[in-house]
Parts: C-alpha cells; sequence; structure tokens
C-alpha cells in the first residue's frame, strides 16, 4: 500500500498574481492622503481649518490609478492578457 499523497494548501493572498508593489504603493498613498488632508483637519477642534480638497483630490486619483497599473516583472502573460 503507498502512502497517501496529500496536497498542500495554497497560500491564501489577497495580492496573489497581481503586482503587489503598486497596490501596495497606491492603498498607502491613498489612506495617508485622506488621513492627513481630510481628516485630521476636520478633527483638530479647530473652525477655521478645512479639509485640503485641491490637494487631496489629484493625489487620491494618482493613487486610484496605480491600482489599475502593473509591476515591471508582471507580464502580460502573468495577468491572462495573452
Amino acid at each position: 500500500m503507498s502512502p497517501k499523497k496529500t496536497s498542500q494548501p495554497e497560500k491564501v493572498s489577497f495580492l496573489k498574481g497581481k503586482s503587489w508593489k503598486t497596490t501596495t504603493f497606491s492603498v498607502t498613498s491613498v489612506l495617508t492622503t485622506i488621513l492627513t488632508l481630510v481628516v485630521n483637519p476636520l478633527l483638530d477642534n479647530d473652525p477655521n481649518t478645512n479639509p485640503m480638497w485641491a490637494e487631496a483630490i489629484p493625489v487620491i486619483i494618482a493613487g486610484l490609478g496605480l491600482l489599475f497599473a502593473r509591476d515591471d516583472k508582471v507580464t502580460s502573460k502573468d495577468k491572462g492578457l495573452e
């Protein structure tokens, strides 16, 4: 009787097959921008400070654009585009 082969469970990752570097940078930049330029002025107990939307919106848009970018080492074949 041969020993039964057991398969190792696959690593579960929400970034599996994606460009983890650009995704991480994107999420970090969007969260940092929202916290520093929008949330912080709202919570500082000074009625004279307002969220800096003019500075926050372009950074948030650029960060969201990075979600659709891919790392330089990720090929089209890796992404299922070929």
